[in-house]
């Protein structure tokens, strides 16, 4: 327990150090593609654990955290003040689940608390993962992955179909999110360090839940499952439970992070709920290591702040599936497994073979 509470120590220290760093060196704006960094790894930890640990492969985790940004969007910009008379909304209000807020054409809505939203969302998206994971978590290898791709898609399609919300549009001017008085995720430049902090505060909170959970009677459970399915159910492991717990917690943290940044950033699109989003959750976790939770954690940091600062232009995918392919080649169990001379020797030895071969 000390050991994992100094490596959260650790990871709280290099926080600010970073912020300091960015201080320092006069670029204080770095802190805005560090914050949305930190949203993208709560997601890909989440998906760490159900891979690595559990064994189970999601293609549909974008959707997961659409469904968070998506709930919590709607509720919030929902307008319910020409019905404030009708009963249950006047009970709402009255239990202050509903705030008023100012817009840009001077008027005075009736949404959501975000409090309420958020609560709603995670809910929401804990109940479809429970409902989809009954059925799809009796599959394994490439047909839970195509299972879970489907889910994607069907998200991806109604988000993208549904006038509700917004359409292709997405949906935009979504309050920030206060959650403390004073304390308060949105995008405006005078909140940038507290939003830094909020949002990696989330991954280090994450991070001790999941640390916790893996060195515990749970986390051995898991481990067996992944190891050998069968036999660990033949030693009285129940696998569907745990297997399908695991996969709504991972849903779950996809959701937190969907809310968050979605008042982070003032709105969300359908470009969050893309096949593309999943396919690159799963790509970060394979690179970082299946069961290396630091690992998924450094990699998701780095990379997801070169790619929002734009260091990659438009090779962006390009760049992501030729780190996927390298590490997968030299170093399958993941990056910080990565040994440099054994991966340049064995490159220098496939050349050989290859040059032999064409000789003869």
């Amino acid at each position: 327990m000390r050991s994992r509470h100094a490596q959260i120590a650790a990871l709280v220290a290099a926080v600010v150090a970073v912020q300091l760093a960015t201080q320092l060196l006069g670029k204080p704006f770095f802190l805005t593609q560090l914050t949305m960094a930190a949203y993208a790894t709560l997601v890909v930890i989440g998906l760490s654990l159900l891979m690595g640990y559990a064994g189970q492969i999601s293609l549909g985790h974008a959707g997961f955290f659409a469904i968070g940004g998506y709930s919590s969007a709607a509720l919030t910009t929902l307008d319910l003040s020409p019905r404030r008379q009708e009963p249950l909304v006047a009970a709402l209000e009255r239990m202050h689940l509903l705030v008023g807020r100012p817009d840009l054409y001077g008027g005075h809505p009736l949404g959501v608390h975000p409090w309420a939203a958020f609560a709603c969302a995670v809910l929401l998206a804990v109940g479809v993962a429970w409902l989809i994971g009954i059925p799809v978590l009796r599959l394994k290898g490439h047909t839970l992955a195509m299972a879970t791709l489907g889910f994607g898609i069907i998200v991806h399609s109604i988000v993208l179909g549904t006038q509700g919300l917004g359409a292709a549009d997405g949906i935009s001017s979504v309050p920030p999110f206060e959650i403390l008085p004073g304390l308060r995720v949105g995008g405006s430049v005078a909140s940038r360090l507290q939003n830094y902090y909020v949002a990696w505060g989330l991954v280090a909170l994450g991070m001790l839940l999941l640390l916790n959970l893996v060195h515990s009677r749970v986390g051995r459970a898991l481990r067996s499952i992944h190891g050998a399915e069968d036999a660990a159910g033949a030693m009285g492991v129940d696998t569907a439970r745990h297997k399908l717990a695991t996969f709504v917690l991972s849903a779950a943290m996809a959701a937190v992070a969907g809310v968050f940044l979605t008042h982070f950033n003032g709105g969300i699109g359908p470009s969050e709920a893309s096949v593309g989003k999943s396919v690159r959750y799963v790509a970060i976790v394979a690179v970082g290591g299946m069961g290396s939770l630091w690992g998924t954690l450094t990699l998701s940091a780095v990379l997801e702040f070169f790619s929002l600062r734009g260091w990659f232009g438009s090779l962006d995918d390009a760049v992501f599936g030729t780190i996927l392919i390298a590490v997968m080649l030299f170093s399958p169990e993941g990056i910080l497994h990565l040994d440099l001379r054994a991966a340049a020797l064995g490159l220098l030895g496939r050349l050989r073979a290859s040059k032999g071969r064409s000789v003869r």
